[in-house]
């Protein structure tokens, strides 16, 4: 009975590792961080300073398109000397849709007219995103120095 008295003695350790209290751990510190970040998420009132920037001159050649929004909500593609027809939002996307991939170097500019809903906008610009255009900029002007309070 020797050799089983022997063997009923001798314990191996144990190799496993009790990772419950490490997930309840997680868990809670899940929950809290949870709770807290909506809480830290601040947005401070901030009136910008008005500044007087230098303009970028925008020559009207074969590498840039114009697309314009007027008061009306149309949309209006400007390239070189043809007079613009207004065309549909889908009409203004595939053009520039073609354009890029006859064209990749071609600039995309947006003139919207200050009374057109800023969702017209908008949805131009997603629509253009859409398209495969990454790179658009907005056309405005410069403020009137005389009109300034």
């Amino acid at each position: 009975m020797e050799p089983l008295q022997q063997q009923m003695t001798k314990r191996r350790p144990m190799a496993e590792i009790n990772v419950v209290p490490y997930i309840d751990v997680m868990l809670v510190l899940l929950i809290i961080f949870m709770v807290t970040a909506p809480m830290l998420v601040q947005s401070v009132p901030v009136n910008l300073p008005d500044v007087d920037s230098t303009p970028t001159e925008i020559d009207p050649d074969d590498t840039t398109l114009m697309i314009s929004v007027s008061s009306d909500g149309l949309y209006y593609v400007e390239r070189g000397e043809e007079e613009p027809e207004p065309m549909s939002l889908t009409g203004v996307t595939d053009y520039a849709g073609k354009l890029l991939k006859a064209q990749p170097d071609t600039r995309y500019m947006i003139r919207g007219d200050e009374s057109v809903p800023y969702g017209k906008v908008v949805l131009l610009m997603g629509n253009l995103q859409g398209a495969g255009i990454t790179n658009v900029g907005l056309v405005t002007e410069a403020p009137d120095p005389e009109a300034r309070p």
